[in-house]
């Protein structure tokens, strides 16, 4: 078979069981169509069906398929250079990592890049040993960092369970996750315990011994776990007064996912270090940054960054990043997240006094999570941690059959659209979630 000849949808699914080993699956299920192209919040399979697509992919489609800004940049570049090694300089590298120090909220940053999230989190804790002399990382049990060998080490997830034993010094805590609080408290007279226990596990390993704590401000495909007001403020002076380096993980919150550039903003809360990816580009290729603040690239200054990849800061990659934050920026997208994730949360809200199943809503902007459950009283979940739900998943597979993508998880679904969904797709995708949790309240075992 050659590049010329002609394949049925058919055939090439076939290819794909045949040939490729595919991501989080086992493998003998696979049955995923054949996409050819998309078009903002779209896309489209080769029998010609189209999906709306409620999930940005893995959270990372933020401008949708083939935002036309992006693409003409790819190929203007391609035409000129398409690659030069990390050790001499370009021209798209330096733009855009002007324009990222101009949008993070750290002063005189300057960016280390990688090729994607996980890169980004191993480089991350690096500098953080580095800069501090120390070795030990506080993460969270609902955290995700990536699936690279470091990255999985780092991850509460309980994907982390077939890479281990991973890296040594990774230390977990529990999520300020009000809803099921691990401490069985309620905000605010709990006084942020969740954050406090932060501060203990750093006296009890030792401050002299922690280098750094990293989370995902908002944890993301382990919940959309939004934190109470005063949490990150809280975090921020824990590590101040330890010593200890902040990492905020925004490769999902990044990039007006959550109707701000970066979700640490919400609550005025300045990293030492920033962890980005997926957004960066709008994934239409693949780019990954390290943002340290001033005082960390200060460090590096007179002393040897043990630090590289081959393809660093690669030339197509970063025009397309540099067209990615003109697009966020002239077309008012991180505006337009903020505004369509207010109307959205309202109407899960309102969906949410008529189906008794819905247990909570939570979010911000264009990321959020409807969590189900059987009992609204005493929240029983469908099924135990670390198992997918039947129902969820027949919504997810009845709304896939009608043309719109959710993403269900255990008993949750993350609503997570491209920026540039317009108002009617929103509620195209919304009305059908309204439609079919019906099966999810057949379930409920007290209304």
């Amino acid at each position: 078979m050659d590049g010329q000849d002609t394949v049925t949808h058919d055939e090439l699914r076939e290819m794909e069981r045949q040939y490729v080993l595919h991501s989080w699956t086992v493998q003998s299920r696979y049955n995923s169509p054949v996409v050819v192209t998309g078009d903002g919040a779209s896309f489209v399979d080769m029998d010609g069906r189209r999906y709306l697509d409620f999930t940005s992919q893995a959270m990372c489609n933020n401008l949708g398929h083939q935002h036309p800004r992006v693409v003409k940049a790819i190929v203007e570049q391609a035409q000129k250079l398409c690659f030069i090694q990390g050790s001499w300089g370009c021209e798209p590298r330096a733009k855009l990592a002007k324009r990222l120090a101009e949008v993070v909220p750290m002063e005189r940053a300057k960016t280390f890049f990688t090729n994607a999230g996980a890169e980004s989190n191993e480089n991350a804790i690096k500098f953080a040993r580095w800069f501090t002399g120390k070795q030990k990382i506080i993460t969270r049990y609902r955290s995700y960092h990536g699936a690279s060998a470091g990255a999985m080490s780092l991850t509460g997830d309980p994907r982390r369970w077939a890479a281990e034993p991973g890296i040594p010094g990774v230390i977990r805590a529990f999520d300020a996750y009000c809803y099921r609080c691990s401490m069985g408290l309620e905000y605010p007279s709990c006084n942020l315990r969740c954050a406090q226990q932060i501060d203990e596990m750093i006296m009890y390993e030792g401050a002299a011994n922690v280098a750094a704590v990293l989370i995902e401000p908002i944890v993301g495909t382990n919940g959309i776990l939004v934190p109470p007001d005063g949490y990150l403020q809280r975090l921020r002076e824990i590590c101040d007064a330890n010593q200890v380096l902040l990492i905020c993980d925004e490769v999902m919150t990044g990039f007006g996912r959550t109707g701000s550039w970066f979700a640490c903003q919400h609550w005025d809360v300045v990293p030492d270090i920033i962890v980005t990816a997926k957004g960066l580009t709008g994934a239409l290729i693949p780019l990954g940054a390290v943002i340290v603040s001033g005082k960390i690239a200060d460090a590096f200054e007179n002393r040897m960054l043990y630090a590289g990849l081959t393809y660093l800061g690669h030339t197509l990659a970063c025009a397309a990043g540099v067209a990615a934050l003109e697009a966020y920026e002239q077309e008012n997208l991180i505006e337009h997240s903020r505004v369509l994730g207010d109307r959205m949360l309202a109407r899960l809200r309102e969906m949410q006094t008529r189906h008794p199943s819905i247990g909570e809503v939570r979010g911000k902007g264009l990321f959020a999570a409807v969590e189900l459950v059987k009992d609204r009283q005493s929240r029983e979940p469908f099924v135990p941690f670390n198992v997918d739900s039947p129902v969820l998943g027949r919504i997810a597979r009845e709304a896939k059959e009608r043309g719109v993508i959710f993403m269900a998880r255990w008993n949750y679904f993350v609503l997570a659209p491209p920026l540039v969904i317009t108002e009617t797709e929103l509620d195209r995708a919304l009305d059908m979630l309204d439609e079919l949790l019906v099966y999810a309240d057949a379930e409920v075992t007290s209304a």
